[in-house]
């Protein structure tokens, strides 16, 4: 049962990969359990201090989503490379950890920057996924993901989950 949960916990990560690479949110949200909590971070060393990009709740997430097509943003598409690198499944197989590698890569379209720009993937971020999962019926949804950024920069109009 434990590489089968394993497995399991893998194909979440990496059909959330996919769901956010589309922008579907709502296939993203099925994958969350309602407790869910998301935020992003990164460690300052010029600061020696821990950075809060964004922290809120399933509900908190839900609205801004409903929001993004008003928000002005860089509409040139991201890419998400995942590789899981540990998956720690609970001992009464309730729950489970996770961490995985992820680069974004953002695929430039015409006219944001310049016609020079379009067709080019930019890196976009480097980091890890530290999720945690609640386990029940066999299925792991995510109850937290903290995505800690190595690059200390976000772009403009980078309003959704990473």
């Amino acid at each position: 049962m434990g590489q089968d949960m394993e497995k399991q916990v893998e194909r979440t990560i990496y059909k959330a990969a996919l769901a956010l690479d589309e922008l579907n949110w709502s296939d993203w949200f099925e994958l969350c359990d309602d407790s869910f909590h998301y935020s992003i971070t990164s460690f300052s060393p010029e600061i020696n201090k821990e950075m809060i990009y964004f922290s809120g709740d399933k509900k908190e997430l839900q609205g801004l989503m409903d929001m993004l097509p008003k928000h002005n943003t860089d509409h040139s598409p991201l890419r998400r490379h995942t590789s899981v690198y540990t998956v720690d499944i609970a001992d009464d197989g309730k729950t489970a950890e996770a961490v995985s590698s992820v680069v974004v890569y953002q695929n430039m379209l015409d006219g944001i920057n310049a016609h020079l720009d379009s067709g080019e993937s930019r890196l976009f971020v480097v980091g890890k996924y530290h999720d945690k999962f609640t386990i029940k019926d066999g299925v792991a949804k995510f109850v937290n993901r903290e995505t800690k950024l190595d690059n200390r920069r976000m772009d403009k109009g980078s309003h959704w989950p990473i």
